[in-house]
């Protein structure tokens, strides 16, 4: 198992938890309130173990709670990339997929198929484009 470097969850306080884990999903600070509330043990210092607990707590969330996980995510080569308006975490992973490369006509595509997707299914388009998101941003978390 992983240990944070630079920090142990069990030893912060609520507010600074939160700060560190906030976006760790998207736009919802929740699901790190959720793990902070349930208990930390001195497994969670692990990156591994914080991310089983995140996973959980989102799985086990009300169903509305994560289709607002989901809502929040922003589109891909979105109007909030485009203006840097992202999260560091969307941030990294948009530009891993290489999707700040795109060119004009190319960011003008993705709206097309942005929006296509979300007419049909009432939420974004997401994609995940390489390792595991969850256990990819805590390793490079503040914390780490």
């Amino acid at each position: 198992m992983t240990q944070f470097k630079r920090c142990k969850p069990t030893e912060m306080v609520r507010d600074e938890f939160v700060s560190c884990f906030a976006d760790i999903y998207e736009h919802s600070p929740w699901v790190a309130e959720s793990v902070f509330d349930s208990g930390l043990d001195p497994d969670d210092d692990h990156i591994e173990s914080l991310h089983l607990k995140m996973s959980m707590a989102l799985l086990n969330a009300a169903e509305s709670k994560q289709l607002d996980l989901i809502n929040a995510h922003p589109d891909l080569a979105g109007r909030a990339a485009i203006n840097g308006e992202l999260t560091a975490a969307s941030t990294a992973e948009q530009a891993g997929a290489g999707i700040d490369q795109c060119s004009e006509e190319e960011f003008a595509k993705f709206t097309t198929y942005n929006n296509s997707y979300k007419s049909r299914f009432n939420f974004p388009f997401i994609m995940q484009s390489r390792e595991p998101i969850v256990t990819k941003f805590l390793s490079r978390s503040r914390c780490d």
